[in-house]
């Protein structure tokens, strides 16, 4: 889950080889896209302006998202309904797939109000009365072994997602979003998600990460062309990031699925926050190197 839409002010911390950090803290137009950013206590502007190959970019992406979505849909159907069967097994089965189109998609989930947290909210991210979604059911499932009392949530969260689908069409994006989102969401892999505090319950945070890795990736690749024509080194260090994150992840690849994070110990977990590290600070750089 990532910060509510609500909030003006975009905390964005990432920290690459080296301890670079990046923080951006507010987006703003002012003739074209802009996003202050502060990098080791300096406060610069990132505004990235307008161009056809960009706007070619934000449009595809946003067809990528809109993919997404229905996939999500698809998928959250049949979780539900083995909820709504009581089949606790199979919705286990069904819960990590279930959730990699969203994971995929939230490098904009900022951006989609009140959707994240009805969907994406962990425990004690709101109130209790109020929560709901995936993780709701998540708990119910792995510690309680029990679909029993989750019907109204499995229902809520299925009409969550459908009525995204809606929303999506209706989202405005701008090629800045998908900068600050691609990298926001790899600092909250490496600083936060690494921990297994995501899945909590159902320790299937593998599916998680890969997938928040592929939809950083989905927006790179969108950028990439105008990228290209500007710093082509830079492309071959983020393809490189994005290589050796997966490269790390396919170790603990099972068939079509992950193994429970529970079998990663603390070394292998730091190794692969090092990788997600190594991707996110030359990924970082993508929307200087386009402002110019």
């Amino acid at each position: 889950m990532l910060l509510p839409l609500a909030l003006v002010a975009l905390a964005l911390a990432v920290v690459g080889c080296g301890g670079r950090q990046i923080v951006s803290s507010e987006r703003e137009v002012t003739g074209g896209e802009t996003t202050a950013e502060t990098t080791g206590g300096e406060t610069t502007a990132l505004q990235i302006s307008s161009s056809p190959e960009l706007e070619e970019a934000t449009r595809s992406y946003k067809e990528y998202v809109a993919t997404q979505s229905t996939l999500l849909a698809d998928r959250t159907e049949e979780f539900v309904d083995a909820v709504l069967a009581g089949d606790v097994e199979r919705a286990k089965e069904l819960y990590g797939p279930a959730r990699v189109p969203w994971e995929r998609i939230e490098p904009v989930a900022a951006k989609l109000g009140e959707y994240d947290p009805r969907i994406d909210a962990r425990e004690g991210d709101v109130p209790d009365d109020e929560w709901g979604g995936f993780h709701r059911i998540e708990k119910a499932l792995w510690v309680r072994g029990t679909t029993e009392g989750q019907e109204e949530y499995a229902r809520r969260l299925l009409r969550d997602v459908r009525n995204l689908q809606g929303a999506i069409e209706d989202l405005e994006l701008r090629p800045v979003d998908l900068v600050t989102g691609s990298v926001e969401l790899l600092n909250e892999v490496s600083a936060s998600k690494i921990t297994g505090e995501e899945e909590r319950y159902s320790h299937t945070d593998l599916y998680d990460i890969w997938a928040n890795v592929q939809g950083s990736e989905a927006a790179f690749e969108r950028l990439k062309p105008a990228l290209e024509k500007e710093d082509p080194a830079l492309v071959r260090e983020v393809e490189e990031g994005f290589d050796g994150v997966y490269a790390e992840l396919e170790q603990y690849r099972r068939g079509d699925g992950w193994v429970s994070y529970t079998r990663l110990g603390e070394e292998e977990r730091r190794r692969l926050s090092q990788k997600v590290d190594a991707l996110a600070e030359p990924l970082s750089r993508v929307g200087k190197v386009l402002e110019e």
